[in-house]
């Protein structure tokens, strides 16, 4: 799918920054609806079911974070998470509800719409197989042309960059892989604005969701997938 056939929802209070991620988006050929608020860009996500979402944190209503929640509820989307400033707790919190990314105001609007074309390709390239044969690692299942994972029979919901992150390892099972490495083989990008503690925040998830054990920290190096023995 081409990005000129995609919808982006922009949640953000602040009229002039909604409206110039908006033009610059559709200038890319995007399709952009707007929401200002926490309960209105739930319904929009419900409503419009768009193919990512970029959502300022600072919300009227309900904040970004909780947005976040309710969205990566309905359905696994792609969230890039705009925060006023390089709060470590509101980074770490984004990345742990579901956010995909995070860019840090004041940004560069040609940024945010290079990071939207990243998380899109990326979610692409993954799903660029629809005949690839599942992941089968001991009782861990990664369905690839479905996007879906199961552990022990039990399906396992995981946001897209989680999935991704999960892929990447079980491609290389017991082979460490370096944070900087990650970062630039699924995000796109480097070692950038704290970009490490982005891959530390979703191994994280990875662990509280599909079990602790599942992934082995090599530190000050990265890390190893250790199931399938």
């Amino acid at each position: 799918m081409r990005d000129r056939e995609r919808r982006v929802l922009v949640v953000e209070d602040e009229p002039t920054i909604a409206e110039s991620v908006a033009v610059r988006l559709r200038a890319e050929g995007f399709t952009v609806d707007i929401a200002r608020d926490g309960p209105s860009a739930v319904a929009a996500a419900e409503s419009t079911a768009p193919d990512l979402v970029v959502l300022d944190v600072m919300l009227p209503g309900f904040d970004g974070l909780e947005v976040c929640r309710r969205i990566q509820a309905q359905r696994p989307v792609p969230v890039l998470m705009l925060t006023a400033r390089d709060d470590e707790t509101d980074v770490l919190v984004g990345l742990a509800v579901g956010a995909d990314d995070y860019l840090t105001k004041p940004f560069s609007i040609r940024e945010l719409a290079a990071r939207v074309h990243a998380l899109l390709r990326r979610i692409d390239r993954v799903r660029s197989d629809p005949d690839a044969a599942p992941i089968v690692l001991g009782d861990l299942e990664i369905n690839l042309a479905e996007r879906r994972v199961r552990r022990a029979g039990a399906e396992v919901h995981l946001t897209p960059t989680e999935f991704d992150l999960l892929v990447h390892l079980a491609n290389r099972p017991r082979v460490v892989l370096p944070r900087e490495r990650l970062l630039a083989e699924i995000w796109g990008w480097g070692d950038a604005a704290g970009g490490t503690r982005t891959v530390d925040s979703h191994v994280k998830a990875l662990r509280r969701k599909l079990g602790a054990e599942l992934i082995r920290t090599v530190h000050g190096v990265g890390y190893a997938l250790e199931v399938g023995r």
